[in-house]
């Protein structure tokens, strides 16, 4: 189906966010859609997912005690990152629903100032 909406959409005139966590967990690769639909992509949510929680599944749900420090979860920023540069998108939202994002913010900002892409 998303394909379908990217087929019927006017490149020039409608642009996309990309929430890294909703597209990993169900078990696709925001790396790949960032080159398949490139210059489509303007913004970008960044989450992590807490090691050892399954993927693939088809729901809209995973307990926010699964959002973790960016970089400490499933997620491989680096090679995200360097796709979404390569895409040029233009805005990086940090987004940590977690009940401990007070402790968690300040880890995540110090690791994309660190991480290399």
């Amino acid at each position: 189906m998303f394909d379908l909406l990217m087929e019927l959409t006017d490149p020039k005139t409608v642009h996309y966010e990309m929430d890294i966590l909703w597209v990993f967990f169900p078990g696709q690769d925001p790396v790949k859609l960032f080159e398949k639909y490139g210059a489509r992509w303007e913004l970008v949510h960044l989450k992590d997912l807490k090691k050892g929680v399954p993927t693939g599944a088809l729901t809209a749900h995973t307990d926010l005690k699964n959002d973790v420090v960016l970089g400490t979860g499933q997620m491989d920023y680096p090679s995200i990152l360097r796709a979404a540069q390569k895409a040029s998108v233009k805005y990086y939202f940090i987004e940590d629903e977690s009940l401990s994002v007070h402790e968690q913010l300040p880890q995540s900002l110090k690791f994309m100032r660190e991480v290399k892409w």
